[in-house]
């Protein structure tokens, strides 16, 4: 009996440090599904401008994960940044029209952040 009383205990415990690991860690708690946000990212033409190590037109995912990097806004910053399409500054000067891309639904492109914001 007491065995079983011991193993419920060990797995209460388990359980409630399983629990703190995802509310502590956001990465763990949100995976990112590095296919879909490729895809995404390669339909919505994002790769024109963007590229994931070095500077082109903008900054690279890298760069713009650096950035936001320990932000608590960073994911709210970001996807409102990519859901509508707005005039962004380019390297080398000037103006461009930035359109969003082609998600589904919100969760697609909650996805592309995350995996922009796993870059850095």
């Amino acid at each position: 009996m007491r065995s079983i009383l011991n193993f419920g205990i060990a797995l209460n415990k388990l359980i409630i440090a399983s629990a703190l690991a995802f509310a502590l860690n956001p990465a763990l708690a949100q995976a990112v599904n590095e296919d879909a946000a490729m895809e995404l990212a390669k339909a919505g033409k994002c790769f024109r401008c963007h590229s994931v190590e070095k500077a082109k037109k903008a900054p690279s995912y890298k760069r713009i994960a650096e950035r936001y990097k320990g932000k608590a806004d960073a994911e709210a910053k970001l996807v409102q940044h990519l859901s509508g399409t707005r005039s962004v500054k380019v390297e080398g000067g000037g103006d461009e029209e930035h359109d969003p891309p082609p998600a589904k639904d919100a969760a697609d492109l909650k996805n592309l952040v995350h995996w922009i914001l796993s870059r850095g």
